[in-house]
């Protein structure tokens, strides 16, 4: 977890006071990049096009939400982003760097967290955060130092000796959240961050989410089949349909589009067709089940 006092911030691995800057790496000409930049990107499995020349803009500190029915390309998007998928056609850039020649940078600089379960349950929540700090390389009292903050954060302190099996469900993802920013990441990707919860543990992660944006600069992509989720957090967002971009925009925005008094599901189901869980097949049950059965 990326955890600097609420004023300072990050500038080429030296911690800064924060004056309206980010964690964006600038160019040659001082200029800051866009956050994560897409033309035309594509994946193809066979002949069939998960991806469809996907164009994105994405701001530094931003909150940028992916919506669609299971199947749509959220997952394959971010599995693209964050260089565990190679895309098949079209450019992509990085915290600056391109994703295909540029890996490891792209790696160095980006946090994810699964849908899928990342926290050991058979160490503590601490031994969990040393185990990730040593993946990432950071080591003796910078890790000692950057995990205390971290817990501190994410209100994980009183519970940081316990083992992760008898942490609820918001506390899990709160613990994910932690291990993958101890490298202090500038860009943060979230595959569907609050499924299972409960409401109040859904609005502690909200809380904590809205506090890394704000005060340290980060930028966070999100997928999500939560409205109300994509209404609280995004600035902007796209519904994605079979691959492309059926539309983008901030939420507001959206919603006037579509008609008055329209909510985000009025916008969904305008531009998509049907409800919003129609989708998906068996393999897609059982991974969602398995998600929500182990955060309880």
């Amino acid at each position: 977890m990326l955890v600097l006092p609420r004023n300072r911030t990050l500038d080429n691995g030296r911690i800064r006071r924060n004056s309206g800057s980010t964690l964006a790496k600038t160019n040659s000409h001082g200029q800051q990049p866009s956050a994560i930049l897409c033309s035309g990107l594509t994946r193809k499995f066979g002949g069939i096009a998960a991806v469809d020349s996907l164009d994105l803009d994405i701001p530094y500190r931003q909150v940028f939400g992916l919506l669609g029915p299971n199947g749509a390309g959220k997952s394959t998007t971010i599995k693209m982003l964050t260089t565990l998928l190679d895309p098949t056609g079209g450019t992509a850039f990085v915290a600056g760097f391109d994703l295909v020649r540029q890996q490891a940078e792209v790696r160095r600089r980006i946090g994810y967290v699964p849908q899928m379960l990342s926290a050991d349950g058979a160490l503590t929540g601490y031994e969990n955060l040393i185990f990730s700090a040593r993946l990432y390389g950071v080591s003796g009292s910078e890790a000692a130092h950057r995990i205390d903050e971290t817990l501190e954060l994410m209100g994980l302190q009183d519970s940081a000796r316990r083992l992760v099996r008898t942490y609820s469900g918001g506390m899990i993802r709160r613990l994910e959240l932690a291990q993958t920013m101890l490298h202090r990441p500038a860009i943060l990707f979230l595959d569907e961050p609050t499924i299972g919860l409960d409401p109040v543990a859904r609005r502690t992660v909200w809380d904590r989410l809205k506090d890394l944006r704000r005060d340290y600069g980060m930028t966070i992509l999100l997928t999500t089949h939560d409205m109300d989720e994509a209404d609280e957090l995004c600035d902007e967002l796209a519904i994605l349909h079979s691959g492309r971009i059926a539309v983008k925009g901030a939420p507001a925005e959206l919603k006037r589009k579509v008609g008055r008094k329209s909510t985000l599901e009025d916008v969904f189901a305008h531009y998509v067709g049907g409800t919003i869980h129609e989708g998906g097949n068996y393999r897609d049950v059982r991974s969602t089940r398995r998600t929500v059965a182990r955060f309880g």
